[in-house]
């Protein structure tokens, strides 16, 4: 009898997408496929508890290897916000490009409403805490109930805007995607350009000194 292998969570992420895109489906059980790759089903349960799971790790992977690229710059430690979306954006759709044949196996029938697919809860987690870090300037109401609306909103509308190039990309047929690139650099700015706050803050200081000079008048 073969000697059992000794696997990593990456070999059995590896042999997973390899099955599924393969047979064009997931593997029948974990017993089958730990058997057919030689290694014990109890080695599996050390780092998955189901077929699913490994799903939702894969994407949360793709940002998480990301972040890891992207830290490892000098030049993007200092980039200001919008550059260091940029540079995320340009850096995971280079991931999940690696892999377009597995991600739109697994999106194909989920790609008209992305926002339900329940495999990307971890990979949403990962993304808005990243959002919420960027310090993305944003008007100070100097209330906490206004700003933790503000920050859950620009969080949320992060995230869509995210799945909507995903959804861009996944139905790009231009040479290396370079349509999807345009997308990204054209609707990143354009939320930055909205969400700048320098003349809207100006508008205000002027209203404010109006308003005080108005009652010093009188």
């Amino acid at each position: 009898m073969a000697k059992k292998k000794i696997v990593s969570k990456n070999n059995i992420i590896t042999w997973y997408m390899d099955y599924v895109l393969e047979h064009n489906q997931n593997p029948k059980t974990i017993f089958t496929f730990a058997r057919k790759h030689n290694f014990d089903e109890s080695k599996f349960y050390e780092f998955f508890a189901s077929f699913e799971m490994i799903e939702s790790h894969i994407f949360e992977a793709f940002c998480t290897n990301s972040f890891s690229v992207l830290n490892q710059s000098e030049d993007y430690k200092i980039f200001d916000a919008r550059n260091k979306l940029l540079s995320f954006y340009y850096t995971f759709f280079e991931n999940i490009t690696a892999n377009r044949s597995y991600v739109k196996y697994v999106l194909e029938n989920h790609k008209k409403d992305l926002k339900s697919f329940k495999k990307f809860s971890s990979l949403k987690k990962h993304f808005t805490n990243y959002i919420g870090e960027l310090g993305i300037q944003m008007l100070d109401f100097k209330q906490e109930q206004i700003e933790k609306i503000q920050d859950k909103a620009l969080k949320e509308s992060a995230w869509l805007q995210l799945l909507l190039t995903i959804k861009f990309w996944l139905e790009d047929t231009s040479p290396s995607f370079e349509k999807t690139d345009i997308f990204i650099e054209k609707s990143v700015n354009t939320t930055f350009d909205v969400l700048d706050i320098a003349p809207i803050k100006s508008v205000l200081d002027l209203g404010k000194f109006l308003f005080k000079e108005k009652f010093q008048m009188n």
